[in-house]
């Protein structure tokens, strides 16, 4: 169950799409644009534009740095006799690039830098094998960063390394990264990265590395085969050397030819902050204007659902800065005021002002052909998206009235449990079941029996209230809820909706005498139907089995129906870098934040199973039916009931306790096949549940709801009182291509509290009957966190 905010999908238009806010990148620009050229930029469709750092005149005085260094060291060796390996020593003394001055740069503070995204030197090389290269490169790296973080920058993009081949090279880049993020400690950083590593677009500026060494250009790189995943894995070492920073971003170069579905979802699950667009993407449609394939449609639809939007970047589109009208200031005096500059400003944009860009006028058609808003995708629930919430304890906790209101606010989930109570009642009496009301003076009484254990506000009653009403079957209804609050609400409702038609009982359910019926008040009946709405995100999670097992005595058998009759429990392994970084963040004041099963609305997420023969991308954990099939129910209530308050040691069952729970516990052991390389950072959890299954013999489908994924749409289409549940991991998992991950899951119980321990194991096939183990994480356990009982 979710636990705050409005759900109702009618309380939002969905008439609404995402915005695009889109901005210019000039990958040769080298210096800061004028205020007259911004203004015109912004006044041709874009938003925002990228700003170099340092211009030409720095980029030339550390060559000139280098090139002096290299000169003196040749110098000096031979004079020494000394080898090419003795003269590339790191020991001996380096270059030192001396601090910025009012040539290097033409950033200055200004009352729109933060509308700026400033642009790191194109020009460096973190990952030269060189090492006079790279520790240049770093100072570099810190003396912008530094700078723009002085000048007030907030969004700084780093070029992302040309290569991905080399490990030490993309270690060496990602502790520069880190190191820079202790530098510019008040601004985000974003890596701009390719989707994949496309021929053809490699980057054109030159850096140090191809100046100084030869065959060093991106023409050796595109020779070799395409690794579709190598641009993902070197971003992902970036990341975990940076310790999944929240600072930390992604600018992803979206290519000309879109790649498979399961890249586009590798990256989906990443910390997005923009998306470029390049000229070369582009095509020319037969007006000759730009336009994109559907393919990129699809992906830049796809990625503009999150709920931290990406903004776009068009590089290279255009128009350059000797493009853009030099407006002279000739209609006002040499010493004007400020009123009649003003006025002449507004003069000269007026007569100047450039058209829509083109590039800019095709996003913005794009923009308005987004599909609207869906009734999942109202500002309330893509508030939720990716939003950790510590799962209900309803047994411990009384919930609030803002918190059944939230419950209440899914009309599919009560509609199906009205379609469910309803066909049990129209079967009852197809197969001339006998009622709990019969006595040997009215041994056919029609009128059957029903209970809503955990009432709650009472939207269950009502819904059996009119099932009972559309089927014409006469019942004697019993309300119980535990929560005092709640009691008086459900008083009030009997008499002003009800017409006093329910029993009220206070109670818990596990504790309930049983029903009294009218007219037989000395005698406790038993229950026809009962019905209860204790399903959590992963079915068992808000203890259900518990529950119902203190309750179900009081069912009629052999003929009694519990509403729901069973449910299912389902995994599937999840890499989701923001959750991971979100649970990071919380440890400091939550010890046990990485071991506690967290509800969320996952969103940002990549499944990195594929379905498989014999393996699918959801696998079923476990399952519970109820009713328990026991030989003395009668018997295994009482004891279930009393037993957990009067528990001594023992050697027989789990933690010393009396064992009377532990039917409820469970174990699952489960395959997944990855046929692609990545990382993991939990297991997101699902349930499905049949509310009720046709006893007729005739093949009717079964009144069913269900939060997986695959299946939701087609068993309960709009659902949104439940959201998934997550199990994180203390550390991300990384697996390389086709292996299998093993996944082991407990259920345990000690009487009192029921919590959950998993493990996942990463195997390697070497031959075709023999893997090898090649990575595991520890064993986790939400025990301190547990559900009490």
């Amino acid at each position: 169950m979710t636990s705050s905010g409005s759900l109702n999908p009618e309380s939002d238009s969905f008439e609404n799409r995402p915005v695009f806010y889109i901005g210019q990148h000039d990958s040769a620009r080298t210096e800061v644009l004028t205020d007259e050229q911004y203004a015109q930029l912004l006044d041709s469709g874009f938003r925002f534009v990228t700003a170099p750092i340092t211009n030409k005149h720095f980029f030339d005085r550390v060559v000139e740095l280098l090139r002096s260094h290299h000169k003196e060291r040749e110098q000096w060796s031979q004079q020494r006799g000394l080898t090419a390996t003795q003269l590339v020593n790191p020991s001996l003394p380096g270059p030192v690039v001396p601090t910025l001055t009012d040539k290097d740069t033409s950033l200055f503070p200004s009352n729109y830098i933060g509308s700026l995204a400033v642009y790191f030197s194109p020009w460096i090389d973190l990952c030269s094998p060189d090492p006079h290269i790279s520790s240049v490169s770093r100072q570099v790296l810190n003396l912008e960063a530094a700078y723009a973080n002085f000048c007030g920058a907030r969004t700084i993009i780093v070029p992302g390394p040309r290569q991905d081949d080399s490990s030490r090279g993309i270690a060496q880049y990602a502790r520069a990264i880190r190191e820079a993020m202790h530098v510019a400690n008040r601004a985000n950083i974003i890596i701009h990265m390719p989707m994949y590593r496309e021929p053809g677009l490699e980057e054109k500026v030159e850096t140090l590395s191809s100046i100084f060494i030869p065959n060093n250009g991106p023409e050796a790189e595109a020779r070799k085969e395409i690794d579709l995943f190598s641009a993902w894995d070197s971003w992902n070492t970036i990341r975990s050397v940076c310790n999944y920073s929240m600072r930390l971003f992604i600018a992803l170069r979206i290519p000309r030819r879109v790649p498979e579905k399961a890249l586009q979802e590798r990256w989906f699950a990443e910390p997005l902050h923009y998306l470029t667009i390049s000229n070369e993407t582009f095509q020319l449609n037969r007006a000759g204007h730009p336009s994109l394939s559907r393919h990129h449609q699809d992906l830049i639809n796809r990625y503009m659902r999150l709920r931290s939007v990406p903004w776009l970047i068009l590089a290279d589109v255009g128009p350059r800065p000797e493009e853009l009208v030099a407006l002279a200031d000739q209609t006002v005096g040499e010493f004007p005021t400020l009123a009649e500059a003003d006025h002449a400003l507004k003069e000269r944009r007026r007569l100047h002002k450039p058209a829509l860009h083109a590039h800019v006028g095709y996003m913005r058609y794009l923009e308005r052909q987004q599909p609207p808003f869906s009734a999942m995708e109202t500002p309330t629930l893509t508030s939720f998206q990716d939003w950790l919430q510590p799962p209900l304890q309803p047994l411990a906790d009384n919930l609030e009235s803002a918190t059944y209101e939230v419950f209440e606010g899914d009309p599919v989930k009560y509609d199906q449990y009205e379609k469910a109570i309803t066909e049990a009642m129209v079967e009852w009496r197809e197969l001339k079941k006998p009622t709990s009301t019969a006595t040997p003076a009215n041994p056919s009484s029609p009128e059957l029996v029903v209970t809503v254990a955990g009432a709650g506000r009472g939207p269950l009653v009502s819904r059996v209230l009119r099932a009972a009403e559309i089927t014409g079957t006469p019942i004697q209804i019993w309300a119980l809820e535990k929560n005092q609050d709640a009691y008086v609400y459900l008083l009030r409702k009997n008499k002003a909706e009800w017409g006093n038609e329910v029993t009220l009982v206070k109670t818990d359910m596990r504790g309930w005498e049983g029903p009294r019926l009218k007219g037989q008040e000395d005698v406790i009946g038993k229950v026809d139907i009962l019905v209860t709405e204790l399903l959590g995100s992963f079915g068992d999670n808000e203890l259900s089995p518990e529950c119902l097992d203190g309750i179900q005595h009081h069912l009629a058998r052999p003929h009694g129906i519990s509403i729901p009759h069973s449910y299912t429990a389902h995994l599937s392994p999840i890499s989701t870098p923001r959750l991971f970084a979100d649970i990071s963040s919380r440890v400091v004041g939550d010890p046990n934040a990485f071991e506690t099963p967290w509800v969320v609305r996952l969103f940002a997420l990549d499944y990195v199973a594929q379905k498989v023969p014999g393996h699918g991308r959801f696998q079923q954990a476990w399952e519970f039916v109820h009713p328990v099939e026991v030989s003395h129910a009668d018997d295994f209530a009482e004891v279930h009931g009393k037993a957990a308050k009067y528990v001594t040691g023992g050697v027989g069952s789990m933690a010393g306790a009396s064992g009377t729970n532990e039917h409820n516990a469970r174990h699952c052991h489960l395959t997944f096949v990855c046929p692609t390389r990545g990382v993991i950072h939990g297991l997101a959890g699902f349930f499905e549940s049949v509310l009720y299954a046709s006893q007729t013999g005739t093949g009717k489908e079964p009144v069913e709801i269900s939060i997986l994924p695959d299946q939701i749409d087609r068993k309960s289409k709009d659902m949104i009182s439940w959201f998934p549940i997550f199990f994180p991991l203390k550390k991300p998992l990384y697996f390389p291509q086709d292996t299998e991950l093993e996944v082991s899951m407990w259920r345990q119980t000690d009487d009192t509290k029921v919590w959950y321990e998993w493990l996942i194991e990463v195997y390697a096939w070497i031959a075709p009957s023999a893997r090898i183990k090649v990575g595991a994480t520890d064993l986790h356990s939400s025990r301190k966190v547990a559900c009490l009982m």
